[in-house]
């Protein structure tokens, strides 16, 4: 019996006990190998719930547990450490044909993980405000902003933000627009920003280490930059300044 063989039937139900399944007694064990089945689906599960929780809230928990089953059979764990498991849910989503319908899934599913990322990534310092005063009447175009490592970007056709608002913040029902979404993490805790026109674009700039001026042209004309870096101040996206 392989490994590869042991795996696949330890996360299928339909799957038959892989022959060498014995217990004390030399005799085959099939209910100990099922109760050990049901413990291992269980723990994925429960790892999926607690990385996908806007997910579930809107499907409900019967389908997402019958959703899981097949993510968990289709991508069971290539590591021991649980805390990021299920990074492959959105596009998995985008594929599982039951949602099909549902197009904004696969973007809620991201900015979920886009959550869980951000809350475990490494610490980092915002820039302190004075060098912000050093800044002003200075011309910015050349310079380069260092961003916290806790910060991740969901770019949508979807109101992944008021979708998030409403699941957990008891916001108002989303309105059919698009949204882009800055995850920040000022304290312990990271939550979703809802950014102006062009800031989506201007903060993947920030992201590939583009110049603040390269940003903007990228942007665009209806970029509000100083509504953007001000989110991104408040949230304590910026860590450094390159010159």
């Amino acid at each position: 019996m392989t490994q590869s063989r042991f795996a696949a039937a330890l996360l299928d139900p339909e799957a038959p006990v892989p022959a060498g399944i014995v217990g004390p007694d030399g005799q085959a064990a099939p209910r100990r190998f099922a109760v050990y089945r049901n413990n291992v689906a269980l723990s994925l599960t429960r790892a999926l719930e607690a990385a996908f929780p806007t997910l579930r809230k809107l499907v409900g928990e019967a389908f997402f547990a019958a959703l899981a089953g097949d993510f968990l059979r289709a991508h069971p764990p290539r590591s021991r450490m649980l805390m990021l498991y299920g990074a492959e849910m959105p596009e998995f989503l985008a594929q599982f044909q039951p949602v099909a319908h549902l197009g904004y899934l696969p973007d809620v599913a991201r900015l979920d993980q886009a959550m869980r990322e951000s809350y475990h990534a490494a610490d980092s310092r915002a820039l302190p405000e004075a060098e912000f005063q050093r800044l002003v009447g200075a011309d910015i175009a050349g310079l380069r902003l260092l961003l916290a490592p806790s910060l991740r970007l969901v770019r949508s056709a979807w109101p992944v933000v008021s979708i998030w608002e409403a699941n957990h913040e008891g916001g108002a029902s989303p309105r059919a627009v698009a949204e882009d979404a800055l995850v920040l993490r000022p304290e312990f805790d990271p939550r979703p920003w809802r950014l102006p026109a062009g800031g989506g674009a201007f903060v993947a700039g920030l992201m590939q280490g583009l110049t603040l001026g390269d940003c903007v042209d990228l942007a665009g004309p209806d970029l509000d930059l100083v509504a953007v870096l001000g989110v991104m101040i408040a949230g304590k996206a910026i860590t450094g300044v390159v010159e």
